[in-house]
């Protein structure tokens, strides 16, 4: 049983049918990567997922659990967070404050507060800036803020939309060493990254999205060697 796993999922806004039975499945100790041009479906996938976009048919389930029909905060409660793209912090709140938004289903305690020390210990710069205002930081230090919070519902699967975009070369890397530190911590990642090359280079498996449908799938050496995937998609 796949940890995530979505099966002929369709989601459409209004008219658009912006899913086209997407099929895909996320294991336990995985990154995968979703892997597509502009207006393919990526973030639609990711939305979908974590119930802030509805699916109109298909199944998604989480541990073999049916989360299609449920709200979002519930599929966050089961173990789905989602750090979305542009990082959505809460500007007027200090990084402290927009880190305890995303323990906002837990009990305040001992293990919430374990939960601060391991996000300041991943993220140290946060830690220096924890009480100033979210919207007065970097870009860079805000997608930190962002995946911190979405790390403080202690997902089972993160869920990462375009966690470089807008971010210097040093702090892209820097990103993405902390994307693979929090799988080896023990949560699966399943991510949208516009940087095609570095997502291949982290991630175990990747789908090709075209236009809403999953075009191809592969472990992620061979898509890094496809020729078509070469350039359309790495610029080779």
């Amino acid at each position: 049983m796949a940890l995530l796993e979505l099966k002929d999922v369709h989601t459409y806004y209004g008219a658009v049918h912006a899913l086209r039975g997407v099929s895909l499945k996320v294991e336990e100790g995985e990154i995968v990567t979703l892997i597509g041009s502009n207006g393919a479906g990526k973030t639609t996938t990711l939305r979908t997922i974590s119930g802030l976009q509805r699916a109109r048919s298909g199944s998604i389930t989480l541990n073999g659990k049916s989360i299609e029909a449920l709200r979002a905060h519930e599929i966050v409660r089961l173990g789905v967070g989602h750090s979305p793209e542009g990082r959505r912090v809460f500007t007027r709140m200090s990084v402290r404050e927009n880190l305890e938004m995303g323990a906002f289903l837990r009990k305040p305690g001992p293990d919430v507060q374990d939960d601060f020390k391991k996000i300041f210990g991943l993220f140290p710069r946060l830690k220096e800036r924890e009480f100033q205002a979210a919207g007065t930081m970097s870009g860079g230090e805000q997608q930190m803020l962002a995946i911190g919070r979405a790390l403080m519902a202690r997902p089972k699967v993160l869920l990462l939309d375009e966690p470089s975009m807008g971010l210097a070369p040093i702090l892209v890397e820097q990103i993405f060493d902390i994307i693979k530190e929090i799988n080896t911590r023990g949560t699966a990642v399943l991510l949208v990254e516009q940087n095609a090359m570095m997502a291949l280079g982290i991630a175990n498996r990747g789908y090709i999205l075209q236009i809403g449908e999953v075009t191809l799938e592969d472990d992620c050496k061979k898509l890094a060697s496809n020729p078509k995937v070469k350039e359309a998609y790495l610029g080779v």
